[in-house]
């Protein structure tokens, strides 16, 4: 299965859920990638550290790598698995990112280059049972590449009044690259991130969306410091507290999307 974890607004945890998820589905004994899109590089540097990206650019070959070779017929092509490095958790592999993605962008899109990230991931598939996409906050050429590229949408969502309005358009966004570039694509659902189960107006919004229809998915994901600490240690939930409340959250929703 191949999931990009997408919202256009900063700050809804993507790269948390990206990598959390993923490391789940790795102590579940099943080969997971993960492919970082953001020339932030929060993914990456959560799996790896931030040691590999003390000269400021990360480990190569990266995933600015494979979309800069092919704007040169000059350069010969790399085997797509030599792109991914193995991260010091077990069964699970990281594409990562690097800024580079910004400096390149406008050359990928004014050579057409937006399905090159589909046959890549296409190939990926035949090694891994599980590729996550972490996608940078904007609708721009990598997260239009990564929607093109995958089977299912997950959205990260805050409840938060501006997340609500941004979602519309997230949707609508959504279901033009699907006409467009790929009908097989489908939204999985909207996670509902940083909840608070006993907060009057998060409980109102959540069941507001509900009531439209959504695709609220059932389990939900709390607040907590541990994140922050996760972050910190570069170590995700599951290896760092693996009998957290947070971490079993990411187990239940885990198992939820599995299951669809």
């Amino acid at each position: 299965m191949r999931r990009v974890v997408f919202n256009q607004k900063g700050g809804v945890g993507k790269s948390s859920i990206t990598v959390n998820l993923a490391a789940i589905s790795a102590s579940e004994g099943k080969r997971t990638l993960v492919v970082d899109l953001d020339p932030q590089c929060n993914a990456s540097q959560y799996l790896l550290g931030m040691e590999a990206y003390s000269d400021g650019h990360g480990p190569k070959p990266n995933i600015g790598t494979f979309f800069a070779q092919t704007l040169s017929f000059r350069l010969k092509e790399k085997d797509p698995r030599d792109y991914v490095h193995a991260t010091p958790f077990e069964n699970l592999f990281v594409l990562p990112s690097d800024g580079e993605l910004g400096e390149i962008e406008h050359m990928l899109e004014s050579k057409h280059k937006i399905y090159k990230l589909r046959g890549l991931l296409k190939t990926l598939s035949k090694d891994y049972d599980e590729i996550f996409v972490d996608t940078p906050p904007a609708y721009n050429f990598y997260t239009l590449s990564s929607l093109i590229a995958v089977d299912r949408v997950l959205i990260p969502f805050d409840c938060d009044a501006f997340s609500r309005k941004a979602l519309y358009t997230l949707l609508e966004n959504i279901q033009e690259a699907r006409e467009d570039h790929n009908d097989e694509l489908q939204v999985e659902g909207i996670v509902v991130n940083q909840y608070q189960p006993r907060a009057r107006l998060p409980q109102e919004l959540v069941a507001s969306l509900e009531e439209e229809g959504l695709p609220i998915l059932t389990n939900k994901l709390s607040s907590s410091v541990v994140m922050r600490e996760s972050h910190e240690q570069a170590t995700p939930l599951v290896n760092m507290q693996p009998r957290h409340k947070l971490t079993e959250e990411y187990r239940a929703l885990f198992r939820e999307i599995s299951a669809s």
